[in-house]
């Protein structure tokens, strides 16, 4: 996608107006912007999930040129701000498996036809803005312009502040493990309604 602008309030607009205004502008990361993007990320799990580098999990942030930029229906997307990379949000055509997760969640939600929305982390100085809505709402429109995804999943952890609210304000639970017996993994899986394509929209030529 060509840089979107994205004003305080989070919606695309061609220019910012007022002076001084930050502007923040949302594209399809490229290999210069992986260091920028795996920083934010990296900084993100350490700070606010607090789990650090585990290997199985977070093996697309070490690589996300395989787990993002290669494949022709994921993507990756960074917020850059005066030069520096703020916010990061992708989405991978592999679904949640089992284990960790219920296998009725990955029976819902099966690699190949879901469209996981991953990765959506902005730098604590940024927040706010409305670029995580932003970051959403373009992966979703991503997401229905590749073809063949019929869902969008997505889980997020309620430990970190404010993830359980901001995705309640967008998503449908579809199961919150912390009422499983056991408590599960302690975290939260959401579904996201599906862009509908206009009429003027067409799948991308790939």
């Amino acid at each position: 996608m060509a840089g979107t602008t994205v004003d305080r309030a989070g919606t695309g607009a061609d220019a910012v107006g007022g002076h001084g205004d930050p502007r923040y502008v949302l594209r399809t990361a490229t290999a210069s912007d992986l260091g920028g993007a795996r920083a934010v990320m990296l900084d993100t799990v350490y700070r606010d999930l607090k789990s650090g580098y585990v290997p199985r999990w977070h093996a697309d942030i070490i690589d996300p040129e395989t787990a993002y930029l290669r494949p022709e229906r994921c993507t990756l997307l960074v917020v850059e701000h005066r030069g520096e990379i703020v916010a990061t949000g992708a989405v991978r055509d592999r679904g949640p498996q089992a284990p960790p997760n219920p296998q009725w969640i990955a029976d819902r939600f099966p690699s190949g036809t879901t469209a996981q929305l991953c990765r959506i982390y902005v730098r604590p100085d940024h927040r706010r803005h409305g670029l995580a809505r932003q970051l959403v709402r373009e992966l979703g429109e991503f997401a229905a312009q590749a073809g063949g995804y019929t869902a969008l999943y997505l889980h997020t952890d309620p430990a970190v502040p404010g993830a359980e609210p901001f995705w309640r304000s967008l998503a449908r639970e579809v199961c919150d493990e912390r009422k499983l017996p056991g408590g599960g993994q302690g975290i939260v899986h959401f579904e996201l309604p599906m862009p509908v394509l206009g009429a003027s929209d067409t799948p991308p030529n790939r």
